[in-house]
């Protein structure tokens, strides 16, 4: 079992409570942490063994063209949508981190986590 991760993806999306989220929209920075067994893949160096980045990172950009009220749904559905994917997947966490969030003073970003 490894793990594989994909940190500090960037995406301009519309998901928010607010109108002017919706509208204009906000930066949005996703992190993956994969768990998954690689051996194969480490011994043959084959694609095909393990999971390819760059159908993963397409996967996260599909969900993050639609649009949510919470950050707690997106990230939902990006696990939902790469497990489904991926079923060589054993464990996933996703991060989702909306930056500059209107909360009505100075913050950085806010984040949500979620595994399965």
């Amino acid at each position: 079992m490894g793990k594989i991760f994909l940190e500090g993806m960037k995406f301009h999306g519309y998901h928010g409570l607010h109108d002017s989220e919706r509208k204009e929209g906000n930066a949005f920075i996703i992190d993956l942490e994969i768990e998954t067994d690689f051996a194969s893949a480490g011994e043959d160096d084959d694609i095909n063994q393990t999971i390819d980045y760059e159908e993963v990172y397409r996967t996260v950009k599909l969900q993050m063209e639609g649009s949510c009220y919470l950050l707690e749904r997106l990230a939902m559905k990006i696990l939902t949508s790469l497990k489904k994917q991926f079923p060589m997947i054993q464990k996933l966490t996703v991060k989702v981190s909306k930056l500059n969030p209107p909360v009505g003073g100075e913050c950085d970003r806010a984040c949500v986590e979620l595994s399965l």
